[in-house]
């Protein structure tokens, strides 16, 4: 298959897509945790990934969070961005991912799912789409689709939002909003 062949096989199966999975620690963010003495935690998430959410969320793709971890910081990210699917705490994410896509009426081949870590291989072997960050551990790249060319927490989300809404049809309408205000 050639890279043209390649890329238009991703392309088809962004496609088919009505839901964005996200990992959190090392997508979302750039994988570093930060305690203060007190233990409160702290995290840093791209201000671009955000936008790029609300905008895939505005073409009717759902975006869901499915993370291994605990954080109120996650939450109230997650609730400023109006994602309702957000799964923090769960290491087996396939029990997450299955109710997830019970819950929208989906099916498996519809989702994508971006990750970082093995952690994300479960749920990646599942979906119709599996992308990693750019900085993802060689293990995780070798089962994903694409992979981004950003690393996670610096742009990446944002870069498969773009890149689901281009293969979609969706990116210039999107834009044009923004260019005409």
């Amino acid at each position: 298959m050639t890279d043209n062949q390649s890329r238009q096989a991703i392309v088809e199966k962004a496609r088919k897509l009505k839901l964005l999975i996200l990992d959190v620690d090392g997508v979302l963010t750039d994988g570093k945790l930060f305690f203060d003495n007190d233990g409160n935690e702290y995290k840093s998430f791209h201000a671009q990934d955000g936008h790029g959410i609300k905008m895939l969320r505005q073409t009717g793709v759902e975006v869901a969070i499915i993370s291994g971890r605990k954080s109120k910081s996650v939450a109230l990210r997650m609730k400023n961005l109006g994602i309702e699917h957000v799964y923090q705490g769960h290491e087996n994410k396939v029990a997450a991912f299955n109710e997830i896509i019970a819950l929208i009426g989906i099916t498996p081949d519809q989702a994508a799912h971006v990750g970082d870590d093995v952690i994300d291989l479960p749920v990646m072997r599942r979906v119709g789409l599996a992308i990693a960050v750019n900085d993802a551990n060689f293990v995780v790249k070798q089962y994903a689709d694409w992979c981004t060319t950003l690393p996670g927490g610096m742009g990446a989300v944002r870069e498969v939002c773009d890149f689901i809404m281009q293969a979609q049809g969706n990116f210039d309408g999107i834009l044009t909003a923004y260019l005409t205000r």
